[in-house]
């Protein structure tokens, strides 16, 4: 979830904002891959939600590519941002409430994977950030199961997108071994904590996590002319 504070580093270090946005999304699906193998492992994935979600995930993904120079990246930062910061102190403050287990809710995986993967084609980023929260409040898994399918989701999205800037050569292939190196390891040791954590707990690291993302996203609109 945490390729949107790598972007800006990758695309200093690239050189290239189209560059850096290609590294980033194949380091982002690697180390969704490492991750989601772990929960997919240990049964933390549902595989009916990532069938609903990912199709439209990836197809919204590849509207928002080809709209993505007719629309304002500041607007489109800064909603980010006020969302994340919404859902971030959401998840972090709000009591814990189990969801109805063995009930997820499959059209809302439908519009918010499109929803999520346009704002996501457009910014050049996976937005698992986004997706998380999506799950647990809307689609309303688990949040264990939610963190494995969110990673799925997150690989298959990332192939795709990879496979487009691909493509193009907007890879930094000196670059991506490097990010790839040091995403595996953190994403399948961060698999492996999940198991031992407990839901209040996780809900609330994902809600710090989501505001420090949010803070990005603002100071990058900020930063957009």
């Amino acid at each position: 979830m945490l390729g949107t504070l790598r972007l800006p580093i990758l695309i200093v270090a690239a050189g290239s904002a189209s560059s850096g946005a290609g590294t980033n999304i194949a380091i982002s699906a690697a180390a969704a891959a490492a991750g989601g193998y772990r929960h997919a492992r240990e049964g933390r994935v549902n595989w009916r939600v990532v069938a609903w979600m990912a199709p439209p995930s990836i197809a919204g993904a590849v509207v928002g590519g080809l709209f993505a120079d007719r629309l304002s990246e500041r607007i489109l930062f800064a909603g980010v941002a006020v969302i994340l910061l919404w859902q971030g102190f959401d998840l972090a403050l709000r009591p814990f409430v189990r969801a109805a287990e063995g009930k997820p809710r499959y059209s809302p995986a439908v519009v918010f994977g499109f929803a999520i993967g346009v704002v996501g084609g457009a910014l050049g980023v996976i937005l698992g950030t986004l997706r998380m929260p999506a799950l647990l409040r809307v689609v309303r898994v688990d949040v264990k199961t939610a963190i494995g399918t969110n990673l799925v989701v997150g690989f298959l999205l990332g192939v795709a997108g990879f496979a487009a800037h691909a493509a193009e050569l907007d890879v930094d292939w000196v670059l991506l071994p490097v990010g790839i190196a040091g995403a595996l390891p953190g994403a399948w040791l961060g698999a492996r904590a999940t198991g031992y954590l407990s839901e209040t707990f996780l809900r609330r690291a994902i809600g710090v996590v989501l505001i420090a993302v949010a803070v990005a996203f603002a100071v990058q609109a900020g930063l957009r002319s």
